[in-house]
């Protein structure tokens, strides 16, 4: 996966905006406002995504391109160097999550 691929995929979910909140290089993806997936524009590409806490550090046991969030909570972040050591599948699958993690935790009437 490169990062168009990556900003298609998010983009395709409901209720998903992008932005630069941070800097002119961050670009953030919301669904109702609240952060699910961010990554820096200037290689290496990495990406921060919300993981369940159980699941993160499993992840981060098996594959050695995730580790604990980078400038974000460690036990609720995790950074994904795509190295094309994860197939784009996989991924996309860790991008799921991350939005599902936020949409869960909505109020109701801010779902999408």
């Amino acid at each position: 996966m490169n990062i168009e691929e990556f900003r298609d995929f998010c983009m395709a979910k409901k209720a998903v905006t992008e932005s630069f909140p941070f800097d002119q290089t961050t670009l953030v993806f919301k669904v109702a406002g609240k952060m699910f997936a961010l990554t820096d524009l200037n290689p290496p590409f990495s990406i921060n995504l919300k993981c369940n806490p159980e699941r993160a550090i499993e992840l981060r046991e098996s594959h050695s391109c995730i580790i604990p969030g980078y400038h974000m909570s460690k036990i609720h972040w995790n950074t994904i160097h795509v190295d094309g050591s994860i197939a784009d599948e996989f991924l996309k699958e860790l991008i799921q999550h991350s939005y599902d993690l936020v949409v869960e935790s909505l109020p109701k009437k801010l779902k999408p």
